[in-house]
């Protein structure tokens, strides 16, 4: 139990424990938590702590506002409160375009260097249901195909998402019950950025127009989505190329959504666009020689088998 005297008299993480604990079961100690001082991220801290997972909470400064800093005091502060250990990091983010982007991949490779240094197996972040939805939406405007439509996976690699079943709603009152101050970030108001547009202005507007809370319907959705994208998936590879030379007239016989996928999951980050892929599958086909793919990247026909080179 969490070292606190809201805890001592009531048992105020009894509504929660029981979701985290499924959502956790197989997780074993220590963890890492990215805890920016958000109520999501502070309660999945508190969650981890009430848990016995030995939470280690790191606090990220993108140096992209005054005051950044002053927040990993707040977690720290948290984290003492919570008996859990704590460290800060700061890092560098380009400017320009795709900011949101930037920000998040300098985040994600500092808290997995946090990791490893705490000999952590995991990484822990508080991204919600309410996220989930968000994040539908987000790649439904961008053109995303069933995977990006699937959402955020519960677990990824060495990331893990134990609050996908909560609300952000249950998140603040968690942290609410046990009288921990949530650092209120005014990016998240900022409607220059397409998540907060969506959070604040789109999915509302849509659950109006459906009658309904569309949160869950996304997230379930999602869910729904993901199981059919993963059996997909391992459809594709082993369909091609398998424990097999990737021939080209192999890859020319399935059927295009197979095809596509097994082409993805060939190429390897980054990802290709569809483009590129229909591009490859027409390599396959004997319709061109070669093509040419972001990253530096060529994939070429010769004497039957495809090959990717970079530049």
């Amino acid at each position: 139990m969490i070292p606190s005297a809201a805890a001592s008299a009531v048992d105020v993480l009894a509504p929660w424990r029981a979701r985290f604990a499924a959502a956790t079961r197989d997780l074993a100690p220590p963890v890492v938590v990215g805890c920016s001082g958000g109520a999501d991220s502070v309660a999945l801290l508190a969650l981890a702590a009430d848990a016995g997972l030995a939470p280690v909470a790191v606090h990220v400064d993108h140096a992209l506002r005054d005051g950044s800093a002053q927040e990993g005091d707040h977690v720290r502060a948290i984290a003492t409160h919570l008996g859990t250990r704590f460290r800060a990091m700061r890092v560098s983010v380009a400017a320009g375009t795709n900011l949101e982007a930037h920000a998040r991949d300098a985040r994600y490779a500092a808290l997995d260097a946090a990791r490893v240094e705490a000999g952590a197996e995991v990484l822990l972040v508080g991204h919600t249901a309410d996220d989930q939805a968000e994040t539908v939406l987000l790649n439904v405007l961008r053109g995303a195909a069933a995977s990006g439509l699937a959402g955020m996976a519960p677990r990824h690699d060495r990331v893990v998402r134990p609050l996908l079943a909560f609300r952000r709603a249950e998140t603040a009152a968690l942290c609410d019950a046990l009288g921990l101050d949530a650092v209120a970030d005014p990016m998240n108001e900022d409607r220059a950025f397409s998540r907060v547009a969506i959070r604040h202005d789109v999915l509302p507007l849509l659950s109006v127009l459906a009658a309904r809370d569309l949160v869950p319907v996304l997230a379930r959705q999602a869910d729904i989505l993901r199981s059919d994208s993963e059996f997909l998936d391992q459809l594709a590879s082993q369909a091609w190329p398998g424990d097999d030379e990737p021939r080209a007239a192999t890859l020319a016989g399935l059927p295009t959504p197979l095809a596509r996928r097994a082409v993805r999951q060939w190429i390897g980050a980054p990802p290709p666009s569809l483009r590129e892929v229909e591009r490859v599958l027409a390599v396959a086909a004997g319709d061109a020689r070669a093509t040419e793919l972001a990253g530096g990247r060529r994939v070429r026909r010769s004497a039957g088998i495809l090959s990717v080179t970079f530049d």
